[in-house]
């Protein structure tokens, strides 16, 4: 147990593991919604760029734990042309500074992941949050 005023270490694993928590956590979308994903990139990054942290508002590197770029799926025609893929990327480093333990930093991986997948789908910020929020209490009432 820790005691008051005792600072928790960050947890650090390797980049591999890290890409292996984030390929499981895609594992755990549902299938409907996997199939309904291309023309994505999901990409690992160690941290985030001053200019994204910017563009979002943010100063401080871990608050920003992952980013959607591209135009939502909910937004686009059938008749649009090709379009270079849109990105999802996620920042190792934020998730490490803020985990508990490695079970903590997993569900803070998968978290994330369906986070930028909803935006990805065309949910805003707010619709996403009330939809974590909805997520959470269900996985509470399974335990």
């Amino acid at each position: 147990m820790i005691g008051e005023g005792e600072a928790v270490l960050p947890v650090r694993v390797a980049p591999e593991e890290f890409d292996r928590l984030v390929e499981k956590a895609v594992e755990r979308i549902p299938a409907r919604f996997r199939r309904r994903m291309a023309n994505i990139a999901l990409i690992v990054e160690a941290r985030p760029t001053p200019e994204q942290l910017a563009g979002q508002g943010l100063r401080r590197p871990a608050t920003l734990l992952g980013l959607y770029q591209g135009r939502p799926l909910s937004s686009r025609s059938v008749f649009e042309s090709f379009a270079m893929p849109d990105r999802i990327l996620i920042f190792q480093q934020p998730h490490e500074d803020i985990a508990r333990d490695l079970d903590h930093l997993a569900g803070l991986v998968e978290e994330t992941v369906w986070h930028e997948i909803a935006h990805y789908f065309g949910m805003e910020e707010e619709q996403v949050r009330a939809a974590e929020r909805r997520r959470r209490a269900r996985a509470r009432l399974r335990r």
